[in-house]
């Protein structure tokens, strides 16, 4: 069985673009995690405390209870993924609450596992889901679990990944300057945002594009509530992009981009041919840690750094009349 890809959150998963890519492993507990984080969980907390002051003790019980099974399942649902595949790849948002990465580590704490790589991505929420399905299509190759597992960082420098948004005066997560942050008061304003591989902003119909890929991708794109019309008949052709398709809105989308007017685009690189030649061009080292390869500078299930090369001894010559 290929190493298993696992996301946490379900609007990640992108559909497979043939038969013999696999599906991604959605981690409910995840899902769980963040889900208390919104507010559902803060709700029950409060009504266990009141049911405490009044001296009762029965809720704090049962939510202590729910938590500890809650932790049951998602052991057993992380074991039973290592059963079927040896090995567990997680690609986790850089955004996601900070629950969500306390309960993943603490699966990984208490499985006792080298087998599980958590891997967080800055990428924006289309673009993750982008990433997973690159892994997905490179996991029935015949890459190690860690360089597969290590080609998450290299893979993501070749993802475009932007949106066009109808304002930027709450955005965090990309520069914006206080020119951009006046004009996005303008009615009708939009602007072209660019997160991954480098940031850039541009105001649509003045600046001019984003700097897109010098090589071939495709482009998907995710409309929210603006029309897609400037991504598919301007970006796309100025990126001189493959082909298009239209994707759902990840859910999380809105939130990072801090605005529901926007269309969410992501152009990568399509051929599993491609990115098997990519991976395969990458130096392979034994991480002196847990013995796995890795590319690049850590090891991706273990976070050991690669040591430092040892500089050779330099070779004095003996002076003049030296024996």
């Amino acid at each position: 069985m290929p190493t298993a890809i696992a996301v946490t959150s379900p609007e990640l998963v992108l559909p497979s673009p043939d038969r013999h890519t696999p599906t991604a492993a959605v981690l409910q507990s995840a899902v769980q995690a963040a889900r208390a984080h919104t507010g559902k969980g803060y709700v029950a907390k409060s009504a266990a405390t009141k049911a405490s002051t009044r001296g009762s003790g029965k809720a704090s019980g049962k939510a202590q209870a729910s938590q500890e099974q809650s932790l049951d399942q998602a052991l057993t649902e992380m074991h039973t993924l290592i059963e079927h595949h040896g090995y567990v790849i997680v690609l986790c948002p850089s955004s996601a609450p900070p629950a969500v990465l306390h309960r993943l580590h603490a699966i990984r704490s208490v499985l006792e596992s080298d087998r599980i790589a958590l891997v967080r991505s800055d990428l924006p929420p289309l673009g993750l889901s982008v990433l997973a399905l690159q892994l997905r299509q490179l996991s029935i190759c015949d890459f190690s679990p860690g360089v597969l597992a290590c080609a998450a960082r290299l893979l993501s420098h070749y993802i475009y990944a932007g949106a066009l948004l109808g304002s930027v005066a709450r955005l965090d997560r990309v520069p914006v300057t206080l020119r951009s942050h006046t004009k996005s008061w303008v009615p009708g304003a939009q602007f072209a945002v660019l997160a991954a591989p480098r940031p850039e902003l541009v105001k649509v119909g003045g600046d001019g594009l984003p700097a897109g890929p010098g090589f071939s991708t495709k482009l998907l794109y995710a409309a929210g509530q603006l029309a897609p019309d400037w991504v598919v008949d301007t970006l796309a052709p100025a990126w001189s992009v493959q082909g298009c398709a239209d994707v759902e809105l990840p859910g999380d989308s809105p939130r990072w981009w801090a605005t529901g007017k926007l269309v969410e685009f992501a152009a990568a690189i399509p051929d599993i041919s491609v990115l098997y030649q990519l991976v395969s061009s990458v130096r392979r080292e034994d991480c002196h840690w847990c013995g796995l390869e890795l590319i690049g500078d850590r090891c991706a299930f273990c976070a050991a750094p690669m040591p430092a090369a040892t500089p050779e001894p330099s070779v004095h010559a003996l002076p003049r009349g030296g024996t």
